[in-house]
């Protein structure tokens, strides 16, 4: 027994006293006790680093290598991408990846090196091995981008999972991204971080880590290119990050590096090499295209935890009717359950869910479902019953259904890692569509399972199909609401096969991307919360999940009139828009902070709607090239440092940049501009880049810049789609894409291709296609011309 666990267990109880209190001090021992029973000890263990290589068998894209303690396999695929795994570790199976692995490409061939090492040499990238096992990623003009020094393993003499340590080494001037949801980025600073997915058990800030998701995924911008490194492996460890100087020392360089520590699973690695975009496209097609989120989910919603009732939701839907302010959804929260059990309806509060949906949908707002996967433990509930008629439950290791404790009470927890299992709870969504629920929301997926001491989780020992190839909870958790998603899309697809569905998920892994997006979770309300909310979408783009945004507001407290009319003006170019809060919070509606802060945030609303076009764009290209919604001020050019530091201002597309402000009192502020001639997007006053320029930010509007020559598509006064048009500098020509997609369904829209060009004294703006080019299908407005 731990003396500290014993403590915490009489705080909790004490704290509070409730019935719920005592169910999770028994929660947290019962985990314990699974823990210590069903979990091997690790006892005496041997290390094992790779010796010298034996020899090589040449293979399809690359081939093996054997060294004295292990066989390292190797292979450049036909998309560019670079695959080793030690041990043999082969790319799958694998949860990241959608479908099978890319074909190896024919043109890479395994060749002998120098001082006895090997190499393949393929059209982007070249990957060195040396005879004591490094290995090295290199640029076609042969700078290295990383060399990982040979891996060490530490194995338990009696059996079992082995550790593992990967250090690698970066250029001196790289800066690192990434790693999943991390509220102290989007540039990840000298520092150790967990790969758990992570319930912080409140209200997080900026110095809050791990969080709700976790991925071993890192993009590492470096003058020389930027590239992306994916170790897949889903068990928990953790990434300790060191930035490198450049004239340390006796006027050389320190490489910057990474030191991966894993508690297990298999050291097997992906690189990508190019630029921003092309990393990104690459990794999309291994791990999947962005889910297409329906058009209104691109609008904005309005959600809290404590809609009691339909009064309360119509009172909420009429404010925002009467005050003219667009919205689009509205989602209900665990109140609205019976009990707080997944896949009813509380039919005193809501006695007529149904009809409630469709008037809201004949007014053109959604409803949207939270869907905890945590299922009450009694008898009589039909998911319940239905999960132990299946045998759908997690057990522990002798056997038993887990149970924890979660807003129903007892709980047990679905096996999303199994085939069967998933297609039963997909099946379930039939009663939320039954319902009127457009949308689904899951949350408490990590999975959290509250506990008085200990990990807010399940036990480690806890036992998982894994589709067949069993495992414990250890590879499990950080795939489990993957899992979850991934049944939930299926499921609709099946359901409602006409409508695409609309997931968001609070935890997730690689690879989430190809069932929906997530939010930020419970971010803290506060101006370090508002920042963390930036850094969370921005780092989860990088890492291919391009469709996030906050609790705008924060989740806890009750926000200034100033710091919540700033969030909700960054929230309107963020892709999920959204105003949530606890039940415990302050009111998130517009109109219950005074009438300026009311004025202005229909501006944001206004602008919004009039943006749904671009939006919708920028979801379309999304799915057809991975590449964010929202990306740091360097996506365009990662070789300029200065944009590298800029963590506070982001690039909408490639038309727009937005300058949010992030603290009190501000009426101005500096905004680092990337190369070429951007207008204020209101005054129309034209600045020109690289370089810092200071720009007026007035309580009505955070400023926003457009890039010159740049083809906007928005929503204009009739409701159909117009073309903005920013004038290209003197002398340049510009352009943009166009997807017109209105719906929800799945027909593929054109790609509509415009170019803008100065002709004598005017702008003219024509279509290019196949046939050649041809007058735009759409209204054009020229802007900015007073600026050039």
């Amino acid at each position: 027994m731990d003396g500290r666990d014993l403590v915490r267990s009489m705080k909790a109880v004490g704290s509070a006293g409730a019935a719920q209190s005592l169910r999770t001090v028994r929660a947290a021992w019962r985990r314990k006790q699974a823990d210590a029973s069903g979990l091997p000890p690790r006892g005496a263990e041997r290390a094992r680093v790779p010796g010298p290589v034996r020899g090589a068998e040449p293979g399809p894209g690359g081939g093996l290598l054997r060294f004295d303690r292990t066989v390292l396999r190797v292979m450049v695929t036909v998309n560019g991408a670079v695959f080793w795994g030690w041990d043999g570790a082969a790319a799958e199976p694998s949860y990241a990846l959608a479908g099978r692995c890319p074909e190896p490409d024919p043109r890479a061939v395994l060749e002998p090196d120098k001082d006895g090492g090997w190499r393949v040499v393929a059209e982007r990238v070249t990957v060195v091995v040396s005879r004591h096992g490094s290995v090295e990623v290199l640029t076609p003009g042969g700078v290295t981008l990383r060399r990982d020094v040979p891996p060490r393993w530490w194995e338990p003499v009696e059996g079992g999972p082995a550790r593992w340590m990967q250090r690698s080494e970066v250029a001196a001037d790289a800066r690192f991204f990434g790693l999943g949801g991390r509220a102290s980025g989007p540039r990840l600073r000298n520092g150790t971080y967990r790969l758990w997915n992570t319930d912080p058990g409140g209200s997080f800030g900026p110095d809050d880590d791990p969080l709700y998701i976790t991925m071993p995924v890192q993009m590492v911008v470096a003058d020389a290119a930027t590239h992306l490194v994916f170790h897949d492996t889903s068990w928990d460890g953790t990434v300790t990050l060191r930035e490198g100087e450049e004239g340390a020392g006796s006027g050389h360089d320190r490489a910057g590096t990474c030191e991966l520590r894993m508690e297990g699973g298999p050291l097997r690695c992906w690189v990508m090499v190019g630029t921003p975009a092309r990393v990104l496209l690459t990794w999309a097609s291994l791990t999947g295209a962005p889910a297409l989120p329906p058009a209104w989910a691109l609008g904005h919603h309005h959600a809290r935890w404590g809609f009691g009732s339909e009064q309360e939701v119509r009172r909420i839907v009429s404010g925002y009717s009467e005050r003219d302010l667009p919205l689009d959804a509205v989602h209900l929260d665990i109140d609205h359950y019976d009990g707080h059990q997944v896949f009813t309806v509380d039919q005193d509060r809501f006695p007529k869910l149904p009809q409630l949906a469709e008037e809201l949908r004949r007014d053109g707002v959604r409803l949207v479902s939270v869907v905890d996967p945590a299922v009450k433990a009694a008898v009589g509930n039909a998911v319940h019953d239905g999960g132990v008629e299946l045998d759908a439950f997690v057990r522990d290791a002798s056997g038993r259904v887990v149970e924890g404790v979660v807003w129903p009470g007892g709980a047990v927890f679905p096996d999303f890692t199994h085939a069967r299992v998933r297609a039963w709870w997909g099946a379930l969504y039939e009663e939320r569509l039954a319902q009127g629920f457009a949308g689904f929301w899951h949350d408490m997926n990590e999975p959290t399972s509250f506990a008085a001491f200990g990990e807010p989780t399940l036990p480690r020992s806890a036992r998982h199909d894994l589709d067949g190839r069993g495992g414990d909870h250890q590879e499990a958790h950080n795939v489990y609401a993957l899992c979850m998603a991934r049944a939930a899309y299926e499921g609709l697809r099946e359901l409602s096969p006409r409508e695409r569905p609309f997931v968001f998920s609070r935890s997730g892994w690689a690879g989430l991307q190809r069932y929906g997006g997530t939010w930020s979770g419970d971010v803290a309300t506060g101006w370090p919360g508002l920042r963390a909310s930036l850094s969370l979408v921005l780092g989860l783009g990088l890492c291919g999940v391009p469709y996030s945004g906050p609790d705008v507001g924060g989740f806890d407290g009750s926000p200034s009139p100033e710091l919540y009319l700033r969030w909700f003006q960054l929230g309107s170019y963020l892709p999920l828009f959204r105003t949530h809060a606890s039940l415990r919070a302050g009111r998130r509606e517009p109109w219950e902070f005074g009438p300026q802060v009311l004025d202005h945030a229909r501006v944001a609303l206004v602008e919004r709607r009039r943006l749904l076009p671009y939006f919708m764009t920028l979801a379309h290209l999304a799915r057809r090239t991975g590449a964010p919604y929202v990306r740091p001020l360097w996506w365009g050019a990662p070789e300029d440092r200065g944009l590298r530091d800029c963590e506070d201002a982001f690039l909408l597309g490639d038309c727009l940049l937005v300058a949010p402000v992030l603290g009190p009192g501000t009426d101005g502020r500096a905004v680092q501009l990337p190369r070429g001639l951007w207008y204020d997007t209101v005054t129309e006053q034209a600045y020109e880049g690289p370089g810092q320029v200071l720009v007026e930010a007035p309580l009505s509007r955070i400023p926003v810049l457009a890039r010159a020559g740049a083809v906007v598509p928005v929503r204009g006064e009739d409701g159909g789609l117009e073309l903005e048009v920013w004038a290209p500098a003197r002398g340049r020509t510009g352009g943009g894409l166009v997807v017109s997609d209105a719906g929800d369904g799945w027909d593929e829209p054109e790609i509509e291709r415009y170019v803008a060009r100065w002709e004598g004294g005017r702008v003219v703006v024509e279509r290019e296609g196949e046939g050649g080019v041809s007058e735009p299908p759409h209204p054009v407005r020229i802007r900015g011309l007073s600026g050039t």
